[in-house]
């Protein structure tokens, strides 16, 4: 499924948060929003689900134009949001359920997709007997069990520590590659998105206007060390972070060398 934004304005209670945001996202595309707290990103990500109306301009799925949330366009929060009171396969079960799927059929797709991100064996836990990682796995599955041909990822690992943040991205991006939805990504990992996305988009401070785009290529962009250090050095550069704070960059550059 393809998004469009369309000469995009977003205000709220008078305070401009978006300016004039155009924007195509191809189908089976990866897209990562980075920038500043606060400038915008997460609200171009709701009115994508549907839950708000840009104040001027479009928002639209192939061509039409978003009215209210659709299960084909899956909003991911930082939050796993997960109900406590329901075991994973419950609340993996319960996307697919809410759409008149069988409670037998349902729990079967649920115990599958468990399997997908590691956690076979853990069907029965509930949320509090397991970690944070491992409840992201589970909001993963249920934000990919529904086969949404959208999905709007909101900070997914921000709350994470750094391996297992590491280790779900890795599980994301195999999904993505089996599954090939359209995909926002919201992150302030600057490195993830570097991993993860088609593109970058780099937004500035309120009102979220775009200072740069950059184009990569997921397959092929590891390969080259010293490319991928310079592309992290300019994204930085934009955020206000300077070389000399960044001595994971001077690192990666003398490996290159």
């Amino acid at each position: 499924m393809k998004l469009s934004f369309k000469h995009v304005n977003k205000q709220f209670s008078g305070l401009p948060v978006i300016a004039d945001f155009s924007r195509e996202i191809e189908e089976g595309e990866l897209v990562a929003l980075v920038g500043p707290s606060g400038c915008g990103k997460s609200t171009l990500l709701h009115l994508a689900a549907g839950l708000g109306a840009p104040s001027s301009g479009a928002v639209l799925a192939d061509g039409v134009s978003i009215k209210g949330p659709h299960p084909e366009r899956m909003l991911m929060f930082q939050e796993n949001a997960l109900y406590p009171w329901l075991t994973l396969e419950a609340n993996v079960a319960l996307a697919l359920e809410l759409q008149k799927v069988s409670k037998a059929g349902a729990r079967q797709q649920a115990r599958d997709w468990l399997a997908k991100v590691s956690l076979q064996g853990f069907e029965t836990y509930y949320p509090h007997q397991v970690s944070g990682g491992m409840r992201q796995r589970a909001a993963l599955a249920r934000a990919f069990i529904s086969q949404p041909k959208v999905l709007l990822l909101d900070e997914p690992f921000g709350a994470l520590d750094a391996l297992t943040r590491m280790t779900l991205q890795d599980s994301l991006r195999q999904l993505i590659r089996e599954e090939r939805p359209t995909v926002l990504l919201v992150t302030h990992d600057v490195d993830e998105a570097l991993f993860l996305a088609d593109r970058i988009l780099v937004f500035s401070p309120r009102p979220a206007t775009v200072l740069r785009e950059f184009k990569l290529n997921r397959h092929e962009k590891t390969h080259d060390l010293s490319e991928f250090a310079a592309t992290r050095r300019e994204i930085l550069c934009l955020l206000g972070i300077h070389a000399e704070q960044d001595a994971f960059a001077k690192k990666l550059e003398d490996i290159a060398a």
